[in-house]
């Protein structure tokens, strides 16, 4: 089955909120046990190393009120043991991987644009015939990937991301250091959206994105399809 390489955020400061932020919980785990299911393995890296540092607005206090996929990661010995453990993307050997997943969480909006390992990592996974996947503000480590020929990775493709729409209902357009919606689009990439925090997510050949968390379900049944349409036409990595 395919090897999948998941890259989180290791920014921590919400802007000038002074607000702790990270990479969002539901993003990372559910499309985690989605792909553990379906018979693949995963490889959680970071852009720093080390412990990586979930957004504490993404898991409820209420252990109840979890959604299962986080239930089940955070009661899972070696799936934090992964958290705890991340390597630095730039150890990260990309021609080990059939796909790369980008989880969302404010903190990417800050470390994975001009990160050029991560750029790397993406564009050489992509070049090689392999899946690329992002949800939420995750699509901001797409941004400085590009194709073999140098064109953006996103340009012509069917894409989408949290929404400008949603980051003025959150309340923290001002503080983010860009718009991803509004990049995505300078970067010449057809931008579909649907409302405010409703699940949607879109599938472009070997490029699957979503808008929002609610999307993360969504996300990572079309990773999977599109894993087993690339087993099916191509060797996986052995």
């Amino acid at each position: 089955m395919a090897k999948v390489l998941f890259v989180l955020t290791s920014h921590t400061i919400l802007g000038s909120t002074g607000r702790e932020t990270g990479f969002y919980f539901d993003e990372m785990a559910t499309p985690y046990w989605k792909l553990i299911d379906a018979g693949h393995t995963v490889t959680i890296a970071s852009i720093a190393g080390g412990t990586a540092q979930h957004d504490p607005g993404s898991i409820n206090a209420d252990a109840s009120k979890r959604p299962a996929p986080v239930a089940r990661f955070l009661t899972d010995p070696a799936a934090m043991a992964q958290l705890s453990a991340t390597p630095d993307i730039s150890a990260i050997n990309p021609d080990e991987f059939d796909a790369v997943f980008l989880p969302g969480g404010h903190g990417t909006m800050y470390d994975f644009p001009e990160n050029a390992d991560l750029a790397a990592v993406v564009g050489r996974i992509w070049q090689a015939g392999g899946v690329v996947s992002a949800v939420c503000h995750g699509p901001a480590g797409l941004l400085e990937a590009k194709h073999a020929d140098g064109r953006p990775l996103v340009m012509g493709m069917r894409v989408n991301s949290f929404t400008d729409a949603e980051e003025a209902a959150a309340g923290l357009t001002t503080q983010m250091p860009f718009l991803l919606e509004t990049r995505l689009r300078d970067l010449g990439a057809v931008f579909e959206s649907t409302d405010n925090f409703q699940p949607h997510a879109v599938r472009d050949g070997r490029l699957v994105t979503g808008q929002n968390p609610a999307s993360a379900l969504l996300v990572a049944e079309h990773l999977v399809a599109a894993l087993a349409e690339r087993t099916a036409q191509a060797p996986e990595h052995g």
